[in-house]
């Protein structure tokens, strides 16, 4: 669940735009706010299954563009390779003793870093 959950605010940060206001907010509400379907349902003055209704469709737009542009699962991989680029130079740097080559490696590690954030 809690992957699931991950999944779909990622997938919102990266196709949120293509969806309509109301998706956009109750997903929004659902998975980033933590709101139930009661909460929600009252917000938008419509049923619980209303909601679940539209976020079950949201969801599937979502997942759709996910599937024909793979952007959140190419940033992931990046992440992920970035960070392991930046533990390996991490390594590196405390074995080397040039402090100019040092310091050149410790701006590339911050760099990455800053690439990295999510």
């Amino acid at each position: 669940m809690f992957e699931k959950n991950l999944s779909i605010s990622l997938l919102l940060d990266f196709y949120g735009d293509i969806l309509t206001e109301r998706q956009n907010e109750m997903l929004n509400m659902y998975y980033n706010e933590d709101c139930s379907l009661s909460e929600i349902a009252d917000s938008f003055s419509i049923s619980r299954q209303g909601v679940r209704s539209v976020l079950k469709k949201a969801e599937g737009v979502l997942i759709d563009m996910e599937d024909k542009l793979h952007l959140a699962s190419r940033f992931i991989k990046m992440r992920d390779k970035s960070s392991e680029i930046a533990s390996e130079l991490q390594i590196i740097n405390s074995n080397i003793n040039n402090g100019e080559i040092s310091s050149k490696i410790h701006s590339l590690i911050e760099e990455i870093k800053e690439m990295a954030e999510y």
